[in-house]
């Protein structure tokens, strides 16, 4: 039993394991057996045809093939400013070879995509030298860009002030992240002291595992470990998602789910589960994972090796869509979700406004995070076929990056002008999205 239920543990750790526990929830939602949403299946087609709209008025009708994966490179050119690029090029007139630069990219996609939960809606960031402001991701993005040039990741254990390390990750403060992320009592973040709880183990874990990341704990030094085999190989994605998971589940906040005494990461009860379980007495029976934001880190790590080295990953239709507020926006504001009226009332009097709040682990936040993800598999479907008379056929993480969180977002932007905010409210740490 012992023997069967880590075996269980380790499939609640897994991709597969995300994609079919939102097959079960999405069977629940066609069956009317949801617990807080009501589904409906007839708004998918309308949904696509928004969807595969926004790709074509963007990369249409001969620029389908540029759409990159969905990954964090995209963030830091916010604004038309090639600031990657920029940073790239000026390495190469240093004489940094590509292997130590996709080292340095590596190090800085790291600590950025950590940093990049839900910053709340009225943080923003000033860039240097500019009168221009971002906010959301890619203000989180490029204060991030400016925090790691500055050397706020690096204990000079090497002299190369473009690498992060463990040491510093491990000693890092709220006051430095406060002063560089620029915030006060004008300008909130949603979670900075849980923000850089997250850094500090992250820094701690990677001085685990030397065998990775090396003396120093670089994270820069996943590339030496996944060349191993050779400059000219393909890279595995499943081995990428093996090393992310072992660095990452010790490094989350201690508060989260542990079964048998072992942390399953961004893996939460739901009641549907639950339920579907009966009988079985498996602890890890009710519980749905998604791994989000180590999902996020993953598709965008693989960019700075396809990028700088030309390199190809496999098995990275393994990977999932984003169960997020924009993903699970889209399908909220497009109407193929809509709360039960009894759930709704209870989430606007939570919040005492107009939106539903709603705590980001309890039930109603799974199963909409659930219900993301296999709709984001069939929004594929759909969207692929509508394109297909194009000769255009897109993998999921590109529809993720030109399509279904593109859309959220202008749909957030076109009914909530002043917010910009999700639908629904998620109460959380700063940790999960």
């Amino acid at each position: 039993m012992a023997t069967d239920l880590a075996s269980d543990i380790e499939y609640l750790k897994s991709l597969q394991a995300v994609r079919e526990r939102s097959r079960i929830v999405l069977d629940g939602a066609r069956k009317g057996s949801l617990n807080n949403f009501i589904y409906d299946e007839s708004r998918m087609k309308d949904t696509a045809e928004f969807v595969a709209g926004v790709i074509s008025r963007d990369f249409g009708p001969d620029r389908y093939a540029e759409i990159p994966p969905h990954g964090r490179w995209e963030h830091f050119s916010i604004g038309g400013v090639p600031r990657l690029e920029n940073l790239v090029q000026k390495w190469q007139d240093e004489g940094v070879e590509d292997v130590e630069i996709t080292r340095r990219l590596i190090d800085l996609f790291f600590v950025s995509v950590l940093l990049d939960a839900g910053a709340g809606d009225t943080w923003s960031f000033r860039e240097p030298g500019s009168d221009k402001s971002y906010g959301r991701s890619e203000g989180i993005a490029v204060a991030s860009l400016y925090m790691f040039n500055d050397g706020a990741f690096n204990s000079a254990a090497d002299g190369n002030k473009s690498a992060v390390d463990g040491r510093a990750l491990s000693q890092l403060t709220e006051d430095a992240f406060i002063r560089h992320f620029q915030v006060g009592p004008q300008n909130p973040i949603v979670g900075s002291a849980s923000r850089i709880e997250l850094l500090n183990n992250f820094g701690k874990s990677l001085l685990t595992i030397p065998d990775v990341f090396g003396e120093t704990g670089r994270p820069g030094l996943l590339v030496d470990y996944l060349l191993k085999d050779g400059k000219d190989k393909d890279l595995n994605y499943e081995t990428l998602w093996g090393i992310l998971q072992r660095l990452l589940l010790p490094a989350w906040p201690s508060n989260r789910p542990k079964i048998n005494g072992q942390p399953i990461g961004d893996a939460w009860p739901l009641q549907l589960l639950q339920d579907a379980a009966g009988e079985n007495k498996n602890p890890t029976a009710g519980f749905h994972p998604f791994h989000k934001l180590t999902q996020w880190l993953g598709y965008s790590l693989t960019v700075p090796f396809m990028k700088v080295l030309k390199l190809k990953w496999i098995n990275i239709e393994t990977g999932t869509g984003l169960p997020e507020y924009r993903n699970g926006g889209l399908f909220v504001d497009m109407g193929v979700l809509k709360l039960k009226p009894e759930v709704l009332s209870q989430g606007v009097k939570a919040s005492g406004q107009a939106l539903p709040l709603f705590p980001s682990t309890g039930d109603v936040i799974v199963e909409w995070r659930g219900l993301t993800v296999a709709l984001l598999d069939e929004l594929h479907t759909l969207v692929n076929g509508i394109l297909a008379p194009q000769g255009v056929s897109l993998s999921l993480p590109q529809l993720l990056e030109a399509g279904s969180w593109k859309s959220g977002r202008e749909l957030a932007a076109k009914y909530r002008p002043e917010t910009r905010s999700s639908p629904i409210l998620i109460d959380g740490d700063g940790t999960l999205f």
